[in-house]
Order: structure tokens, then C-alpha cells, then sequence
């Protein structure tokens, strides 16, 4: 079961951001507007008329296919990491820190902190 585990979280991971992707690339879906006047509405307001996000969304899905691939699964991690950071940032500094509890959110972090426990002495290598 133990040899499972990175390709099970490495599937989910990838899953999340293709999900979260792919309806925002392909116009599927309209981006909800924020409640005016919020940080989060001006956040959103220079985040999205300049295009910022289809770039975002851009590494979001060539993360998530690479990631659920074993053998590109660390280059997809390297991908994704700096985009978690920013979903975490947000959560925490710009948006209510209340939805940091959120099902999707919760599964992102927990596989990817498993992705790189299981990945570290790959990645120490860049430290050095």
C-alpha cells in the first residue's frame, strides 16, 4: 500500500488544479465577483482584467498533468509550489483566514507537503 500513496496523492493533486483550471482556460465559467469594497474585490480587480490569471491558471494545469505523472511528479511539484503559496497568501493575508478550512484547500496542502516528504532527499540536492 505504501508504494501507492505518492501516485494516489500525486492524482488528487493533479486533480484539484485541474479542476480548478481547466473551466476558468476554456471559459467554461464566468469568475465570480467579490463583495465590493473588500480586499479581495481589488485583489481580483488587477488579477484578472490584465490576464494575470490565465497565466496563473496556465501553470495550475500544466502542474496538475505533470504532477499525476510518477516520473515528472517532482518538475510538476516544482510547478505547483509557488502557486500554493499564493493560494495559502491569499487565504491568509487578503481573504477571510476562516476559509482556510475548505475541503479542496485542505487536500491540496496535505498532498503536496506528503509529495515533498516523500521527494525530499531528491530535492535536497537543490539546497546544496
Amino acid at each position: 500500500m505504501k508504494k501507492y500513496l505518492p501516485c494516489i496523492a500525486g492524482v488528487l493533486l493533479g486533480l484539484c488544479f485541474l479542476a480548478a483550471s481547466v473551466p476558468v482556460l476554456f471559459n467554461l465559467i464566468t469568475i465570480p465577483k467579490m463583495p465590493e469594497g473588500t480586499p479581495a474585490a481589488h485583489f481580483m480587480a488587477a488579477f484578472v482584467p490584465t490576464g494575470y490569471i490565465k497565466f496563473v491558471k496556465m501553470f495550475e494545469f500544466v502542474g496538475g498533468l505533470i504532477v499525476m505523472i510518477p516520473r515528472l511528479r517532482n518538475l510538476g511539484l516544482l510547478l505547483l509550489g509557488p502557486v500554493i503559496v499564493n493560494i495559502i497568501a491569499f487565504h491568509v493575508f487578503v481573504d477571510d483566514p476562516q476559509h482556510l478550512i475548505n475541503p479542496m484547500l485542505d487536500i491540496i496542502i496535505v498532498c503536496a507537503l506528503y509529495l515533498l516528504w516523500e521527494a525530499r532527499k531528491k530535492f535536497a540536492g537543490l539546497l546544496n
